[in-house]
C-alpha cells in the first residue's frame, strides 16, 4: 500500500520537529549572548528580533553587531558579513546533493535560505533524498528559539548590572573558541592558520599605518590574505575522487 505523499510529509516535519529540539535549546544560548553584544552595539530589541530571524548565522550576526557599534561603513558591514557567511554557500551547494530530482525550486530556494551548520548536519543526514518538510520541521523550532534567544539578550542587557553584562558577554567567545579547537587538535595545519590569524590580528593592530585602518577592514583583509594563501599552498584533496 503506497503512503500518501501528504502523510509522508507530516511524518518527516514531526521527526524533523523532535531533532530540532536540541537544536533550539543550544540556539537559545548563544543567540542570548549574542543579544548581549547586539545591546552593547545600540541595537534595540526589536531590531536584534528581525536581524535574528532574517540572518539565522551566529558569525555573521556578531560581526554584523560589532561593526554596528563601531559605525562602520555599510560597504565594510556588507563584505564582511559575506565573508562571515560564505561557509553556507557550500553547505547549500553540498545539501543540493540530498534533492530529488522533483523537488521544486521553491524548497529549494527556502531550505538554502534557512541553512545552518546545524540544519545542515542533521539534513544531510536524512536517510535517502531529502524530504524538505524534515528541515521545515527542524527550522520551525530552531529558528524561533534563536530570535527569541537574541531579543531576550538584549532585554536583559538593559536590566542586568553592567558587571553582569559584561561576564554574559564572554559566553559568544566560548562559542567560537569551541568552533576552532576541535578542529584545531585533529589538524596541524587549521592550527597553525588559527594562530596565524591571531597573530596578524595583533600585529595590525599595533603597526601605525594598519592601525588607522578600521577593525572590520582589518579583519576582511586579514581573513581573505590567509584564506587565500592557505588556499593555494595546501589544497583540500578531494579522497572520494574516483580514478579515471
Amino acid at each position: 500500500m503506497t503512503v500518501p505523499m501528504e502523510y509522508d510529509n507530516k511524518i518527516a516535519f514531526s521527526k524533523g520537529l523532535r531533532h530540532g529540539i536540541p537544536i533550539a535549546l543550544g540556539y537559545f544560548a548563544v543567540a542570548f549572548t549574542l543579544g548581549i553584544v547586539a545591546r552593547k552595539a545600540g541595537v534595540t530589541a526589536l531590531q536584534s528580533l528581525i536581524v535574528s530571524a532574517t540572518n539565522s548565522a551566529s558569525a555573521g550576526e556578531y560581526v554584523g553587531f560589532t561593526l554596528i557599534g563601531k559605525n562602520a561603513a555599510y560597504l565594510e558591514l556588507a563584505v564582511m558579513t559575506l565573508v562571515a557567511n560564505a561557509r553556507y554557500i557550500l553547505l547549500s551547494c553540498a545539501l543540493s546533493q540530498k534533492f530529488s530530482d522533483k523537488m521544486s525550486m521553491i524548497h529549494r530556494f527556502l531550505i538554502g535560505f534557512f541553512v545552518t551548520d546545524e540544519i545542515f548536519g542533521i539534513s544531510v543526514a536524512f536517510p535517502g533524498k531529502l524530504n524538505p518538510f524534515y528541515t521545515y520541521g527542524a527550522v520551525a523550532v530552531s529558528i524561533p528559539a534563536w530570535s527569541i534567544g537574541t531579543y531576550i539578550g538584549v532585554v536583559m542587557g538593559n536590566i542586568l548590572p553592567q558587571r553582569a553584562v559584561s561576564a554574559l558577554g564572554v559566553g559568544l567567545y566560548g562559542m567560537f573558541l569551541a568552533i576552532i579547537i576541535p578542529p584545531s587538535k585533529k589538524n596541524k595545519l587549521i592550527a597553525s592558520l588559527v594562530i596565524t590569524a591571531m597573530l596578524f590580528s595583533y600585529i595590525s593592530s599595533r603597526l601605525p599605518l594598519l592601525a588607522a585602518i578600521s577593525d572590520g577592514t582589518r579583519i576582511i583583509i586579514i581573513t581573505v590574505l590567509i584564506s587565500a594563501t592557505a588556499a593555494i599552498l595546501f589544497p583540500v584533496k578531494n579522497e572520494n575522487k574516483e580514478d579515471v
